[in-house]
């Protein structure tokens, strides 16, 4: 698509029109994946046409009632013994950094501890990252880096040059593809053989994918198409929003100090987080997503307009795509009072909702399938975080945002960590 049809918004009304009246029935608009190379980067095939990446809706809406039942509240639920699980070595690692010396990279760690998450959770795999070594993580990054790269300069495979980086990327997207089709293929014979699989997610999508009438050789490749997505959206953006919160706690102490008294309130010494114990997290949830509304890791949507349209007196031609950036509306004074001050009151359930200027996970019947998944899990991490640690950001790094295909701490989030004595609060 031309740059010349590109249209940015942040006009309330347009992303209420365009994002959320869909569900009431108007189909005009199909979303397109923030950046461009997400289907296809140097030629090779990334996202696809998964559930963040389709265009034709009945294709779109035939995969999200296949995923739907996957991310269920009530299967949701089931899977909080595994964020414990997960969390629990993470803390351990931590434990083994905590001299209140020893620097530790915050985001590599998290990286390690989300991408085990959803490798066990989702597809029943258990890499164990923050032990042992593995292509993934660098493969994860490699593609991402890639389509960045892609849209912002579509010649870039064609120079000579560039030819190592460019088999470099896409071997990193065959490796992902490649073993997302080799796990699916396994599971699929292990249940026709009636043996015992994992109550994953990816057994929930399969046997959910059964039902349906009318499965196609097309359908069982967006069924790859959205393990790369899950694999993806699932670990780096929740990582990155992980990291953002220790940045910024770190940097406003009196925020940090009564997120841990709350944790202490509710959690006190238990070692596993129940899923009514998210619920009374409050503060923690309003610091979340303060964290998401300064440093939204995935930072903008678009829809495409496949009609003329007149929205607040503007022509929008058909054909054109409207982006939505929520980086820009999140940090804009005439929808929160002073944006860049960090402070999670905003979101005191008693406060305004920032209606239509506030969208992380975008907004209406497209928005993240997985935002529940994400932010159980960031909650969990979290929690664990501050209840068993004090930490310390270590002096002279950078709070810059690296945009890297998702928005990430540029400085890794360096820490200093001391072992709480959480047992007798």
């Amino acid at each position: 698509m031309a740059l010349s049809s590109l249209l940015l918004s942040l006009a309330a009304r347009a992303l209420t029109f365009l994002m959320v009246m869909v569900i009431l029935g108007f189909n005009y608009f199909f979303e397109l994946f923030f950046f461009q190379g997400g289907m296809i980067v140097q030629h090779t095939t990334f996202f696809g046409n998964g559930l963040v990446t389709a265009r034709d809706h009945e294709q779109w809406y035939k995969q999200r009632r296949i995923m739907d039942p996957a991310f269920s509240s009530l299967y949701l639920r089931g899977l909080m013994g595994t964020f414990n699980e997960r969390a629990e070595k993470l803390m351990d690692k931590l434990a083994e950094l905590a001299d209140n010396k020893t620097e530790a990279n915050m985001l590599h760690l998290l990286n390690c501890v989300t991408l085990d998450v959803i490798s066990k959770v989702a597809f029943g795999v258990d890499l164990d990252l923050l032990k042992n070594s593995s292509p993934f993580p660098k493969a994860i990054e490699t593609c991402l880096k890639g389509m960045v790269t892609y849209v912002r300069d579509v010649f870039f495979e064609f120079n000579p040059k560039n030819r190592r980086n460019v088999n470099e990327v896409r071997e990193a997207c065959r490796l992902l593809r490649t073993t997302g089709a080799k796990w699916i293929s396994e599971r699929k014979t292990t249940m026709q053989n009636g043996d015992e699989v994992p109550k994953d997610i990816l057994t929930q999508i399969i046997k959910t994918a059964s039902q349906e009438e009318n499965m196609t050789e097309e359908d069982e490749e967006f069924m790859l198409d959205n393990f790369v997505t899950f694999f993806i959206a699932g670990q780096e953006t929740t990582a990155n929003q992980l990291g953002f919160c220790i940045m910024a706690l770190g940097r406003h102490p009196e925020i940090l100090e009564k997120a841990k008294k709350e944790v202490d309130d509710v959690i006190g010494m238990k070692r596993d987080i129940s899923y009514d114990d998210l619920g009374e997290l409050v503060y923690l949830s309003q610091v979340l997503k303060e964290t998401l509304r300064i440093y939204p890791p995935a930072p903008g949507t678009s829809r495409d307009v496949a009609e003329d349209m007149v929205i607040d007196d503007i022509h929008i031609p058909g054909g054109f795509s409207v982006v939505f950036n929520s980086y820009v509306s999140g940090r804009l004074e005439r929808f929160f009072k002073d944006p860049l001050r960090f402070d999670p009151e905003r979101f005191h359930p008693d406060a305004p909702k920032p209606y239509y200027c506030y969208y992380p996970f975008a907004l209406g019947p497209r928005s993240c399938l997985g935002q529940n998944f994400a932010q159980m899990e960031a909650k969990v991490v979290m929690a664990k975080l501050l209840q068993r640690f004090d930490f310390t950001l270590v002096p002279g790094q950078t709070f810059d945002i690296l945009d890297a295909g998702t928005l990430r701490p540029k400085s890794g989030v360096l820490c200093t960590l001391s072992h709480r004595d959480y047992k007798n609060k």
